[in-house]
């Protein structure tokens, strides 16, 4: 599994917060992803989900985490859609390949790197959407995993 130090870039980005099961995640989506059509503008990327924990931490019904998607464009928010603007970043970043249920190995993989190497994680997991789990087999997502980072000194 090939680890890489990027930036990303600031970016606008369109997301709902939810506090519960990621059964969610597929209605969250769709409605991220429809406001933006709506409205007319440009996703400049893939959908993503920021995980702030996890059920192997909380109740499944207490595990926080957004999904959003960037995109270029004026916009207001909107029932529980809001609009922020993401800083750049620094982040260690993974792809992993198969089912969602599994990721759990690259995210091992990406704090243990990161604790090996001189990082300290600064924030929550992001995961990017990379393929459409209602085209695309289980087994043959693929997920792009990051952390950001900072170098210690």
């Amino acid at each position: 599994m090939e680890i890489v130090e990027k930036k990303i870039g600031e970016r606008q980005v369109a997301y709902i917060s939810y506090k519960g099961s990621f059964e969610e995640i597929p209605v969250l989506m769709g409605e991220v992803v429809g406001y933006v059509m709506a409205k007319g503008l440009q996703m400049m990327g893939p959908p993503f989900g920021v995980f702030y924990n996890s059920p192997q931490e909380v109740p499944v019904e207490e595990v926080m985490y957004e999904i959003g998607i960037p995109f270029d464009g004026e916009a207001e928010e909107e029932g529980w859609v809001k609009i922020k603007t993401e800083p750049e970043k620094l982040v260690l970043s993974t792809i992993y390949k198969g089912p969602y249920s599994e990721c759990g190995t690259a995210i091992g993989a990406l704090a243990e790197y990161a604790y090996k190497n001189g990082y300290e994680i600064i924030g929550p997991l992001t995961e990017t959407y990379l393929s459409d789990p209602n085209e695309t087999p289980e087994n043959q997502l693929v997920t792009e995993e990051w952390f950001p980072v900072m170098k210690k000194s």
